[in-house]
């Protein structure tokens, strides 16, 4: 596996650990709609949240999850309404951001932020999404 497999695959599995840390309840990771996929699907009380983990080995061209495009952010809302599609009944839904960032030298040293609500994706069905 390439070291940027490696490298995202461990941001994903630390944002995880976070997640249940916090208390939410892991549903699905890496889960697809065709070419589209969503990090991680998690339950936070009765809220689906659907989490984009954008992880990096430093901070010097800018913030993790200012990488995230709109292009990314379509896909993921087009992913998440196959999702909910598959549910027997209405959740509430919230997008969130996990960024992860290595900083170089310092082995198993990580930063780790969860933004939450860190964005409100346009699709047909918006009114999904509050």
């Amino acid at each position: 596996m390439a070291r940027h497999n490696n490298i995202g695959k461990l941001g994903e599995d630390l944002a995880v650990e976070h997640l249940k840390s916090e208390g939410y309840a892991i549903c699905e990771r890496n889960w697809r709609s065709g070419k589209k996929e969503i990090d991680i699907i998690a339950m936070d009380s009765l809220e689906i949240v659907i989490v984009e983990v954008k992880t990096r080995t430093s901070e010097e061209y800018g913030e993790p999850e200012e990488f995230i495009t709109p292009a990314k952010i379509r896909n993921v809302a087009s992913a998440a309404d196959a999702y909910l599609a598959r549910l027997p009944h209405a959740f509430d839904v919230r997008f969130d951001i996990i960024s992860v960032v290595f900083p170089s030298g310092r082995d198993g040293e990580y930063k780790i932020e969860h933004i939450k609500d860190a964005f409100v994706p346009y699709t047909q069905n918006m009114d999904k999404y509050g």
